[in-house]
């Protein structure tokens, strides 16, 4: 039995090993802090809704199992291991979907635009920097507009967000999603005030940049363009309201139950373990269902705390350590023992 099971231990580390260069470690659920007492449904509902996405035969029948399955907990322990992949302590952050004031049309109060991605633009190429866009008004009166909103600092943070809800004059929503970007490397503002000695790193958040580009316009926006990344936007009519916004997969994510991760290092749609510590401790069973230009590496998540204002202050203060572990489907360890 022994024997056995070192054999199925060593081929679980195998299976982990071939989706990332980073070391693996195999653990049992007993070694998850908090395991017992989470809601294993609501993270089942959140697998449920990209299952059938994730790359690998071995899940096509976990994605089939799940749809029929009463006991939640029992399914994840039945039909997967938990493998901590990388060396904690793990980085997590939080992002969310804002909903801000927005008009369609240009006016005093609405001039600042976000844009659709231009026809000339490759999304396999770089493009130009957020500096030259800015600075040579590149998308400027070329009908890209697809909305106007009334605060510089926010249509920045809808980019880093990559996500959103504009409401209208009249009462109209539109929701926004990602559609492209100009692929240069993002660039943390709130790291670019810490160098310049103007905060302290454990006083960086987003509400501490948004007051200081309001306090200070013109050095506030030419900070903003320090980040070179720029983002475009694209409509999602066709979104149910209740719904999260579109993550990685094309599927909508849930607040409290998703994560971005590195798809490097962890596959998207799986099942993650997150124990993240304090301020706002959460041991909780999330699913990777989205990616970040910021995400990298194997023990690195953003965490989506849902929609609106209150979600956005939560999301902005979380920097917090823990680890995260993977569930990877039983039935790969057992081929790869197998073989």
């Amino acid at each position: 039995m022994r024997a056995a099971a070192r054999a199925l231990g060593a081929a679980l580390l195998a299976a982990a090993l071939a989706v990332t260069a980073a070391p693996a470690q195999e653990l049992s659920f007993d070694d998850l802090e908090g395991w017992a007492r989470d809601d294993h449904a609501a993270a089942l509902a959140a697998f449920r809704g990209s299952c059938d996405l994730i790359r690998g035969p071995e899940w096509a029948p976990l994605c089939r199992l799940a749809a029929d399955v009463t006991d939640a907990r029992a399914f994840f322990e039945l039909f997967f291991r938990p493998v901590q992949i990388g060396a904690p302590p793990a980085l997590f952050t939080g992002y969310y979907e804002p909903e801000l004031a927005g008009s369609p049309t240009r006016s005093g109060r609405f001039a600042h635009p976000i844009y659709a991605k231009p026809p000339e633009m490759n999304p396999r190429s770089i493009w130009h920097s957020r500096a030259e866009i800015e600075r040579r008004g590149l998308l400027r009166g070329r009908g890209l507009e697809l909305a106007w909103l009334d605060d510089p600092v926010e249509a920045f943070f809808l980019q880093v967000q990559g996500s959103g809800r504009i409401r209208f004059p009249d009462g109209r929503v539109m929701r926004v999603g990602f559609a492209a970007k100009n692929n240069h490397p993002y660039r943390s503002i709130g790291a670019e005030l810490v160098r310049r000695g103007l905060f302290k790193a454990h006083e960086v958040s987003a509400r501490a940049i948004r007051d200081y580009v309001r306090r200070n316009p013109a050095a506030g926006r030419a900070l903003l363009l320090t980040n070179p990344s720029f983002v475009f936007f694209r409509r999602l009519d066709d979104l149910p309201p209740e719904s999260g916004p579109f993550g990685a997969m094309g599927r909508p994510v849930t607040g409290g139950r998703s994560i971005a991760v590195d798809p490097a290092h962890v596959p998207l749609g799986a099942p993650v373990w997150v124990e993240k510590d304090a301020p706002g401790p959460l041991r909780r069973l999330m699913v990777a269902q989205d990616t970040g230009t910021a995400i990298k590496g194997a023990q690195r998540a953003d965490i989506f705390y849902g929609t609106g204002m209150a979600a956005g202050e939560v999301a902005g203060r979380v920097r917090d350590g823990g680890r995260m572990v993977v569930l990877m489907p039983l039935a790969i360890t057992l081929t790869a023992a197998g073989r």
